[in-house]
């Protein structure tokens, strides 16, 4: 076991960025120190450049803080080929909270996000590498004038939208069926095919034909059918399940595929029939406990099906993957809709609450069904109850600017 003294700047940089020393050593420490080897960090530039004119801001959610004005040339909007989204440059004056953030944990989310960023943030990680054992100031500053802030709005110019939660259920699950646990977790069935819709929920579980298409096709078995339902709506899960010998480990169950069916949300159901007051999961389930003999043909009101793979854990601290292809890491990474932000884009996200007030850098790194939209995100809370406790409750109003490489 290599061990590194407790006084070196190494190991004194891990304590800020949140990493083990075992976790630093596999897997950034050699690119880093060769580098740093290699040639001495350039001095960070001084002199600010000049930045076109853009539209006034609307008025900020929360008092913005004074930060200094670093600019550039960059163009005045950069929408999407399909007009999803459009982004508008700004100063980094604008982001309301920005002083005060935590380069530590930005670092961190960084440095994951640059295992695999794809072409938009690529030529960037060398420096985000580089700058690890560099000082809070120093990433900061370099962030500020590699970095490029573009308020994103939908195409009609509105800057206001939605966040959500969301989480990774742990659930006790059996490999067989036994008293208790009778509700399934399939793998997709053979000639599912992407784009296809395929049965319904409802068909899923009615139908002799559905039924024989998925015979064999179980992963494991849970004793909840609205907990099947949040692992659907979650996309993955860890299932703490019993083996037919009676050995328990704990497993992943990731999105395999869907039944190409289209999400509706049994709470918003629920409210537009109002029978609740709260949509949040506890809500729902303190519904159903009410109603039971009512609880089937709600779950049916939502015809998406989810199919899934069983994946080993080999390190419970790491979170399940996102459509980006990365772990995602609780607080930090964010669902959008991938035809209005990349995955990959570092994102300055704003929002008052009510659940949680929030003012972070967060990384594009995942998708949903339910994720639609210019100025919409689903920011991941992680495993457990805790989390999904806040997941649940989380539905407030959010502001978006992406961070991009400026244009050299």
């Amino acid at each position: 076991m290599f061990f590194l003294p407790s006084s070196t700047p190494t190991v004194i940089c891990l304590r800020r960025v949140g990493l083990t020393a075992g976790q630093f050593m596999a897997r950034w420490m050699l690119p880093v120190l060769l580098s740093a080897c290699a040639s001495k960090m350039p001095p960070l530039p001084t002199s600010p450049q000049t930045t076109p004119a853009a539209k006034s801001a609307p008025a900020p959610m929360t008092a913005p803080t004074t930060v200094p004005t670093v600019t550039a040339t960059t163009p005045e909007a950069v929408p999407l080929a399909d007009r999803r989204s459009q982004r508008v440059p700004v100063p980094w004056s604008d982001l309301p909270g920005w002083d005060n953030e935590s380069m530590p944990q930005v670092w961190a989310v960084l440095l994951s996000n640059c295992e695999r960023p794809g072409p938009l943030m690529a030529a960037v990680c060398p420096d985000v590498r580089r700058l690890t054992l560099a000082t809070d100031t120093e990433q900061k500053q370099w962030l500020m004038q590699r970095l490029q802030p573009h308020r994103i709005e939908n195409g009609q110019g509105e800057s206001s939208g939605l966040l959500t939660g969301y989480f990774e259920p742990v659930l006790e699950a059996r490999r067989v069926p036994s008293s208790g646990f009778s509700i399934p977790l399939y793998q997709p069935p053979a000639g599912l095919k992407s784009g296809q819709p395929w049965f319904t929920r409802q068909e899923i579980d009615t139908l002799a034909s559905a039924q024989a298409a998925l015979h064999g096709r179980e992963i494991a078995w849970i004793s909840d059918p609205v907990d099947a339902m949040v692992l659907h709506i979650q996309g993955s899960g860890r299932l703490r399940i019993t083996e037919g010998d009676g050995r328990v480990r704990v497993v992943r169950v990731g999105f395999a595929a869907s039944n190409e069916q289209p999400y509706q949300s049994i709470g918003r159901w629920l409210l537009d029939k109002n029978e609740i007051k709260d949509a949040s999961w506890p809500g729902i389930k303190a519904w159903i406990q009410r109603n039971p003999p009512k609880a089937q043909a709600l779950l049916w009101v939502n015809p998406r099906y989810v199919f899934f793979k069983e994946e080993a854990i080999t390190d419970a601290s790491i979170g399940p993957r996102g459509a980006q292809g990365l772990p995602l890491t609780p607080g930090r990474s964010i669902a959008v809709d991938p035809q209005s932000v990349e995955y990959g884009t570092p994102v300055w996200m704003v929002s008052p609450g009510p659940t949680q007030a929030l003012q972070r850098l967060v990384v594009a790194q995942d998708t949903g069904s339910a994720i639609v939209g210019a100025v919409r995100a689903d920011l991941y809370m992680g495993t457990g109850a805790a989390a999904g406790e806040l997941a649940g409750r989380m539905k407030q109003p959010l502001r978006l600017w992406a961070l991009l490489p400026r244009v050299q």
